[in-house]
């Protein structure tokens, strides 16, 4: 432009215009790129809707210095009704938070629009033809020019993000647009995500709560079982022994111990559970006599006068327990204000924390029944001192049954115990989020950072607990050698917060962290050459690393479900395991019942007939004499006395009575043989361990089988072989044995019968019965057919419950199953069955001729 004035600034030409406006427009879109990745790194690193919204609105207004930038949510089902609830607005400038608002046109002039991702951008109100509803809200609000984006969560337009211009009208940049647009996308991510979340914390707390009422239930039924099998016994060293292992598994402690006091309050340890890797306190103080004294003077002695004082009882304000419930507990020796000489056993013990419970033998202290935990403190909760308060009181009443049951020879027993979890991940970036294989997780994120850093080499180094680790997984361009198992790690880059500059270095690594715990390392390697790192790749390195974290909580979560669904799933099993087999246990106990029970009711009546058979024999005999006398001194009889005789013809009475007679001798003798063999199955009167003759109860067996061995239409009778050895008296369970040969026999009898009605023709069907000593000390008794077999697929399982071969409604499936229980768990025996298919099935039952467990 021209002028005649000589004092006139000289105004840059087009060119520099246009220069300045390229640089100044690069310049605005970096700032909108690095606000942009923040927001996306708060989103994929933060789990808090509520921070990155509010961490959002701050940071875009003042990027687009805009007067207000607003978020604004629908009420659900409310004809598209909302409020504001999060912002950030200049001073000068009204707050619209809580201002409910219906804007009756939305539905029909925006609605649609929005619900397809579509955004507003108004330079300004009074330049647009907008409805009158619609500038009035914007006057509301003060609001000039406004760029208005949709907030979608899935499918749904969840609400608005609103970036206002107060103060006048606004040209709204294609860039400042686009800008929104990405920020409003990133921020419909963030409500998907935190609406997963807030699903998986609903789904953990149901789980929680479902375990926590299983743990009470476990407890009260733990305490049930505990004391009752102390009740049962009167055996002080099986009760202590058990007690100790019982309470330390149930307990997770490192010691259960008890200790016994001698009349001058030394004492020692007389039977203890300990965990591996801690010593033996009963074998200690063997080599330390010192352990053995001074105890009392230190501590211990103060449980003799009730009550005594303890920041547990004083928590709860004294309890309700009794003179026989005293205890004491210590969460750590250390913050406890024990004398030295105390705290000095404790470390000799390895103790760090315990819970003792008093041992009362009548009014005397008798000893203590201590739990311990070694390796940290432990927090003694209310159910655990309950339990242990409990137990001692039943110790104690066990001491006044068994009165002092001499000096125990103390059994450590060790119980191996880890179960270790390995963690997994889920998802890192989309691609990362659609597997919770921690395998693909690893390999997909090793070789995406690869391909967006042009890296040679990316890897994911795992820590251990002792801080040795290894690369678990690593994705390499061609030439480079793998990972090899603990390489060591040089010294990299570690970033906190944005720090200015490059990084001349040939690796990067940023730390994984599940939880507040460092699990591991994300490392990018530049192998060929040194590589100065910008700070855009370190980001993304770190973003990525942070994602790994979240898959890794997500993966461990997904796989304590599945491991509690397994957890329910064999319960359940064992549950119905558990109520077939006390089904099973009440149809023998009626059986038995119901056998003594015709077995008593036909032996008075047959006893009666039996015992007076030899005075009707007699008798009979007496009067065919008198009769044969009196044909002797009248062999002339009377005409009616004739015709009488020859009407009973009495030549046939005197040879047939004495017959009859003896066949009901014979009759009432092998009813008396049935009895006999009834009451011997039954043996309700020795249901508890007994010597008896084995060979008795097979015999006994076989005679309530005898009708199934009998020949039927279209087959054959099965003839049993008996081969009987010189067996003596077998100490054991008779009526369970009975169970188990009863068991046996059926089957055998089952397979044969079964052949035949698959018309494979046995000629001469057989059941085997065998029985010898072996071993000097073990009887051996063998049950063979020779039926079709067992196919081994079928014979491998033959002992599990509810396994069977029969037709549905058949059988349980449990009989065999019971009869191994019997064998091996009752009598410490063996039953196996061996079996080829074609060449029949035999059973052998060892079991030991005195009972040892």
């Amino acid at each position: 432009m021209e002028n005649s004035s000589t004092a006139q600034p000289i105004e840059p030409n087009s060119q520099q215009q246009e220069a300045h406006s390229d640089v100044t427009s690069t310049l605005r879109q970096n700032e909108q790129q690095k606000a942009l990745s923040g927001v996306i790194a708060r989103i994929r690193e933060s789990l808090d809707i509520e921070t990155i919204f509010k961490i959002t609105v701050t940071e875009v207004r003042q990027l687009l210095k805009s007067d207000r930038v607003a978020v604004f949510r629908f009420y659900p089902d409310l004809a598209w009704e909302g409020e504001f609830i999060y912002e950030d607005v200049a001073t000068e400038w009204e707050s619209a938070l809580a201002a409910k608002l219906r804007d009756h046109c939305f539905a029909e002039d925006f609605a649609a629009l929005y619900q397809q991702g579509r955004i507003k951008a108004i330079a300004d109100i009074y330049q647009v033809n907008a409805s009158d509803c619609y500038i009035q809200i914007l006057e509301r609000f003060q609001v000039r020019a406004n760029i208005t984006a949709p907030l979608i969560k899935g499918k749904d337009l969840w609400g608005l993000l609103c970036i206002h211009q107060c103060s006048s009208p606004r040209q709204w940049e294609a860039s400042e647009i686009e800008f929104v647009q990405l920020i409003a996308e990133h921020l419909g991510v963030a409500l998907q995500q935190a609406d997963y979340l807030e699903q998986v914390k609903l789904q953990s707390a149901e789980l929680a709560q479902a375990k926590a009422r299983e743990k009470a239930a476990q407890w009260q039924r733990t305490i049930a079982i505990t004391i009752e099998k102390i009740r049962q016994s009167l055996d002080l060293e099986n009760i202590f022994q058990t007690t100790t292992g019982e309470l330390r598994q149930l307990l997770n402690a490192d010691r259960v111990a008890i200790y016994r006091f001698n009349a001058d309050w030394s004492g020692e340890f007389v039977f203890e559970s300990v965990a591996e890797g801690w010593i033996s306190l009963i074998h200690e103080q063997l080599q330390r006599p010192e352990l053995k004294d001074n105890v009392s003077e230190c501590s211990a002695k103060d449980l003799a006068k009730p009550p005594v004082a303890d920041t547990y009882l004083q928590d709860t304000e004294g309890g309700s327990f009794s003179r026989c419930e005293v205890y004491r507990v210590c969460n750590d020796i250390y913050n406890s204000g024990f004398s030295n000489c105390y705290i000095k056993i404790l470390e000799i013990y390895q103790a760090r924390a315990y819970a003792i419970v008093a041992i009362y033998h009548g009014q005397k202290l008798w000893g203590l029944l201590a739990v311990y935990q070694n390796a940290k403190s432990r927090d003694w909760q209310k159910d655990e001192v309950y339990l242990l308060t409990q137990v001692g009181t039943q110790l104690g009443v066990a001491l006044q049954q068994a009165e002092f049951i001499q000096q125990m020879q103390t059994q450590a027993a060790e119980i191996s115990k880890a179960a270790q979890r390995q963690r997994a991940l889920a998802n890192t970036v989309e691609k990362i989020r659609q597997s919770l294989d921690i395998e693909a997780i690893f390999k997909t994120t090793t070789q995406e950072v690869c391909r967006l850093l042009q890296v040679e080499r990316v890897a994911i180094y795992r820590f251990y607990p002792d801080w040795s680790g290894e690369f678990v997984a690593d994705s390499i361009v061609d030439g480079w050698t793998p990972m090899v198992k603990s390489q060591p790690l040089t010294e990299g880059v570690f970033v906190q917060g944005k720090q200015p500059g490059k990084y001349p270095r040939n690796e990067a690594f940023v730390p994984i962290s599940q939880g507040d715990k460092l699990w591991g390392l994300l490392v990018a390697y530049q192998n060929s050459q040194p590589r100065y790192w910008q700070d855009e790749e370190i980001n993304l390195l770190a973003q990525v690393g942070a994602q790994l974290g979240v898959g890794l909580q997500q993966a461990e979560l997904l796989k304590q479900t599945q491991r509690q669904k397994e957890e329910l799933t064999q319960t359940l099993k064992e549950l119905q395991y558990t109520q077939s087999q006390l089904i099973q246990s009440e149809k023998m106990a009626g059986l038995g019942q119901l056998v003594a029970g015709v077995a008593h009711e036909i032996n008075n009546p047959i006893n009666f007939i039996y015992g007076n058979i030899t005075y009707v024999t007699e008798h009979t005999e007496n009067l065919f004499k008198l009769l044969r006398l009196y044909q002797k001194q009248s062999p002339k009889a009377t005409g009616e006395i004739q015709n009488q005789v020859a009407a009973l013809d009495l030549d046939f009475i005197s040879d047939d009575l004495p017959k009859i007679l003896n066949s009901i001798k014979m009759g009432a003798e092998r009813i008396s043989q049935l009895v006999l063999s009834l009451r011997i199955f039954s043996r309700l009167d020795e249901a508890g361990i007994k010597s008896v003759d084995l060979h008795e109860g097979i015999d006994s067996t076989l005679l309530i089988l005898q009708h199934r061995l009998q020949p039927e239409a279209n087959s054959l009778a099965i003839e049993v072989v008996k081969q009987y050895g010189e067996l003596p008296p077998v100490v054991c369970y008779a009526a369970q044995m009975n169970q188990v040969f009863m068991n046996i026999l059926n089957n055998a009898i089952d397979a044969l019968e079964n052949s035949q009605k698959a018309a494979k023709i046995i000629d001469n069907p057989k059941i085997w019965i065998r029985t010898e000593v072996i071993s000097g000390d073990t009887i051996l008794i063998c049950i063979a057919d020779n039926g079709c077999g067992i196919p081994e697929i079928k014979r491998s399982r033959i002992f599990e419950p509810f396994f069977t071969t029969k037709q549905p409604g058949q059988g349980t499936g449990l009989g065999l199953s019971i009869s191994y229980q019997i064998i091996v768990e009752k009598h410490g025996g063996n039953i196996k069955c061996v079996s080829e298919p074609g060449k029949g099935c035999e059973f052998w039952i060892e079991i030991p001729i005195k009972r040892t467990i």
